[in-house]
């Protein structure tokens, strides 16, 4: 628990009803970020933009929808990873040039994005955020002015082509014109993308599988790494811009972030889950009376031990569904309070018991500690912790937010000095191999537990 990824991205082509679309596809997709919300929509002639701080439900109302008119939508949940909290790093951007108006959202962070802003500025650009995400949308007006295009179709896709050779890092963007709607995925396809369709013909983009559900469409296929995806009248083309893309997914989209009942990249994630808890179970067994998982992320695995033990699965924990990721407090000792108003035990499945509780992952120890002790002052008599992913003893700076080297726990304890941090009876990882072995193949990026990256910081 305790680290967070950067955003969710949607959108829509040839709806009436695109921007309501993709307002239920970014509820869908709210786990993936808090902290703003916004949707671009074009009526064919010009694009409108409404966007603020807070969430999905905070920053629509009824009648923000009737100025945001249009069959083409793209829309945006963030989570700040790079560039400050304010209103001016809400996405989507919207840029608008003498051949027309770009509007793009971006999951994702870039790791060459300051020296690309500095030649930017010294082209003469000007910048209204500190995101990386308009430095992307920049470049792609860039190069659609030096060629002089008047903005077609295809002049804009090879724009879009040349910018995402130009940038490095993890992106999954979603970029829309008056009359296009354009998916892209990082060569190694680090951050998430799948195309759906629906029923009357409208095609959607999103992050994951489950916000095509909520918009009542078909999940088609996931953006292969290196795809560009252009939406048109005409119907769908794809390019690549990488010759040789090598998948290499963020494998915490499988441990923590995506929703349990999305599909990506061909892997179900509650079926990850339950593996990984198996294999949890035949790396570090013990004698216990229940099985409880942390919700939500952890509760997957959790049911996955107990299949694979006969250990009885018990709800043993339950969440406030009304209060925010514990990041939203300021300070640590805010942060930890929080825990206690956010997680409360069931004593009734827990007194006088030998409890084995799992979780997705340990990053600072602070949230373990507080588990621990809310259990046992539920009455548990052993806690043995058990946990679904390896020890985090890196810090990633591809779109997630973990801390520095320093304060990851597993970065500077032994595995016996976390167990008496958290106090907890006994404590395991699953080992590395065991969680490649659950996901059932390689094709993952793993920096946080390993310290190899796909991409090379600048």
């Amino acid at each position: 628990m305790g680290l967070h990824d950067e955003c969710g991205v949607v959108g829509v082509f040839g709806s009436e009803s695109a921007s309501s679309m993709v307002y239920f596809g970014l509820c869908t997709l709210q786990h993936r970020g808090q902290e703003s919300a916004g949707i671009a929509v074009s009526d064919g002639n010009a694009i409108s933009i409404h966007k603020d701080l807070g969430l999905v439900s905070d920053v629509f109302h009824k009648d923000s929808f009737s100025k945001l008119q249009g069959s083409i939508a793209i829309g945006h949940v963030r989570y700040a990873t790079a560039g400050g909290r304010g209103v001016e790093n809400a996405q989507p951007f919207l840029n608008t040039f003498k051949y027309g108006s770009l509007a793009l959202a971006h999951n994702g962070q870039l790791v060459n994005h300051r020296v690309l802003r500095e030649q930017l500025q010294d082209a003469g650009c000007t910048f209204s955020s500190e995101s990386d995400s308009e430095v992307i949308l920049k470049l792609i007006v860039r190069k659609l002015i030096e060629n002089a295009d008047e903005g077609s179709s295809q002049q804009v896709a090879q724009a879009v082509v040349k910018t995402a050779q130009t940038i490095r890092g993890s992106f999954a963007l979603c970029i829309m014109t008056h009359d296009m709607l354009i998916g892209v995925r990082d060569p190694n396809g680090i951050r998430p993308l799948c195309l759906g369709k629906t029923q009357d013909g409208a095609y959607i983009l999103a992050s994951e599988s489950c916000a095509i559900d909520a918009m009542n469409g078909e999940f088609v296929r996931d953006i292969n790494p290196g795809e560009v995806i252009a939406i048109t009248n005409n119907g769908i083309e794809s390019f690549y811009f990488e010759q040789k893309p090598k998948k290499q997914t963020c494998i915490f989209e499988y441990v923590y972030f995506a929703r349990p009942d999305s599909v990506i990249d061909g892997i179900s994630v509650q079926e990850a889950r339950y593996r990984m808890g198996e294999i949890l179970a035949q790396e570090s067994p013990v004698d216990a009376d229940v099985v409880i998982g942390v919700p939500d992320s952890g509760i997957g695995a959790a049911l996955g031990y107990a299949r694979a033990t006969g250990i009885p699965y018990v709800t043993g924990i339950v969440k406030n569904k009304y209060i925010g990721r514990t990041f939203i407090a300021p300070t640590q000792k805010e942060r930890e309070q929080l825990v206690f108003v956010k997680l409360n035990a069931v004593k009734s499945d827990l007194l006088g018991k030998r409890v084995i509780v799992i979780d997705d992952s340990i990053v600072r120890g602070t949230t373990s500690h507080r588990l621990v002790q809310i259990l046992r002052r539920a009455g548990a008599k052993e806690v043995h912790f058990r946990v679904s992913s390896p020890p985090v003893k890196f810090p990633c700076y591809l779109g997630i937010d973990t801390p520095s080297k320093n304060e990851l726990i597993s970065s500077t304890h032994e595995l016996k000095e976390i167990c008496e941090e958290i106090g907890a009876d006994s404590l395991e990882f699953i080992s590395l191999p065991g969680m490649i072995q659950a996901l059932g193949e390689s094709g993952f990026c793993k920096g946080c537990f390993s310290g190899i990256y796909p991409v090379v910081q600048e």
